[in-house]
């Protein structure tokens, strides 16, 4: 009898191994992703193409790193999900005479009605968030220069002035689409009129992130985010980045590489889940073709290991084939309950708690199952995350041509942070792409926030050298 069931289960793990297998990618296949990544890479910097390259390669303007200098208080906001931080930054000498940069803050969550109302909503709810920050740091008075880190895409015109492109994310916000952001945010604060602020610098969170850690370290030359989504930023040569004009020196360029697979570059290595996940998104790419943040992101790997787990159902492999409503309702699995899960002892304790939490009565195998279907996900997902990266990084030392280019990576992003396995198959996967490379990465603390905070002392100070 006993006999009987165990190969009764080792028959039921074969099966979920296969359906599993789709998941795996080998070196060549994400060889085939750097490729393509850098192709359109290259398709977004020039200017004949760049419209329809689904990388876009969106000039920041910033062409400095705060070199230690730059003193005075700035407010920092950080808009990239649900959360949004406002956060008091002093820059200035601390007692040895080195630089210090001392940050205060405070975490406003967005409510659903300002995502996915109108603009005006959205910036004002920001602008009275503003307003209760200064209110309690007792700093009403200071007309303060401010940094806004914004985490959508943008085209900029200037340091403080970019349109917004496209809402991603889950944000909805009617008339902030074609748009200046940092226009809506001053008459927010306009309307509000019970403090000044003047708005010096608006930065994606990648730019934030690879400007924060340069502080840390000054070979960092690109900033990346693994969170509710995925992104990056490196510092280009100028005489490549066609969108701007001049060739000196070096621009921080935010890549956008979320939206890589628009044109189908990543058909062969979707599957049947990605493209659900697609149609049912808030803001869904342009079908059929998935994007590559949504393989990757946190907003999404939860939802694909909940359709895995009800295609397993379905084959009766898992829960003795019947799922519970709880399960079959969209946006049920969050990622976060992955990271739970793959760092679980052999007690299964978690697994089984968050099971259980689902109405559903798993047995010992039905948890080890559950862990291989989030580890399969996440595996991916790392994976595909530095075929991203190797692109970006081999192409930095080919139009350096350097025989080895030492750079940091400045990475923040709870994905990153959180989960247990994340880095270090990422970290592995981008060296193994990466040969010619001598690549440390640091984790970023505050990212978001203190990096906007020192752009925005680099704009002043520039600002100031071209008054005089």
């Amino acid at each position: 009898m006993l006999d009987h069931r165990a190969r009764m289960e080792s028959g039921r793990r074969e099966k979920v191994e296969q359906i599993l297998s789709e998941f795996r990618l080998k070196e060549e296949d994400l060889k085939k992703v750097m490729y393509r990544m850098q192709k359109e890479m290259d398709r977004g910097l020039k200017l004949e193409t760049h419209e329809e390259a689904s990388v876009k390669m969106l000039p920041t303007y910033v062409r400095s790193t705060p070199e230690g200098s730059e003193v005075g208080d700035f407010l920092s906001l950080d808009l990239g999900g649900t959360n949004f931080r406002v956060m008091l930054v002093k820059v200035g000498e601390g007692e040895e005479g080195q630089w210090k940069v001392k940050t205060k803050h405070q975490m406003y969550s967005i409510p659903e009605d300002a995502m996915t109302g109108t603009a005006e909503m959205l910036f004002d709810y920001i602008s009275e968030c503003i307003s209760d920050f200064l209110d309690k740091h007792q700093m009403k008075h200071k007309k303060l220069p401010l940094g806004f880190t914004f985490s959508f895409p943008v085209r900029h015109e200037d340091i403080d002035k970019g349109i917004l492109l496209n809402w991603t994310k889950g944000f909805k916000a009617s008339g902030a689409e074609g748009n200046n952001v940092v226009g809506l945010l001053r008459d927010a604060i306009k309307r509000r009129g019970d403090f000044e602020m003047d708005v010096v610098a608006m930065v994606n969170d990648t730019v934030a992130t690879m400007i924060s850690c340069y502080y840390e370290d000054h070979r960092c030359e690109v900033g990346m985010i693994v969170g509710t989504g995925c992104n990056a930023c490196y510092m280009e040569e100028m005489q490549n980045v066609e969108l701007v004009e001049g060739d000196e020196g070096r621009m921080c360029v935010n890549t956008e590489w979320g939206a890589f697979g628009a044109s189908g570059e990543l058909d062969e290595f979707l599957l049947e889940y990605d493209r659900v996940v697609d149609e049912t998104s808030l803001n869904p790419a342009c079908a059929p073709h998935p994007s590559y943040e949504k393989i990757i992101g946190g907003k999404y790997m939860g939802e694909i290991v909940r359709l895995v787990l009800l295609k397993l159902v379905d084959e009766n492999l898992l829960f003795n084939g019947e799922a519970s409503e709880k399960l079959k309702t969209c946006g049920t699995f969050e990622t976060r309950f992955m990271s739970q899960i793959e760092s679980d002892s052999d007690d299964r304790k978690q697994i089984y708690n968050i099971l259980t939490s689902f109405e559903l009565l798993p047995s010992r195998t039905d948890c080890d199952i559950v862990r291989m279907v989030c580890e399969s996900v996440s595996t991916r997902a790392a994976q595909m995350c530095s075929a991203g990266l190797a692109g970006v990084i081999n192409r930095m030392r080919e139009s350096r041509s350097q025989d080895t280019l030492k750079i940091t990576v400045g990475v923040d992003g709870s994905v990153y942070k959180l989960h247990p396995s994340f880095k270090d198959r990422f970290h592995a996967t981008v060296r193994q792409l990466t040969p010619g490379c001598d690549i440390t990465f640091i984790q970023s603390e505050e990212g978001s926030g203190r990096g906007a905070a020192l752009i925005s002392a680099v704009a002043c100070k520039m600002a100031c050298m071209m008054g005089q």
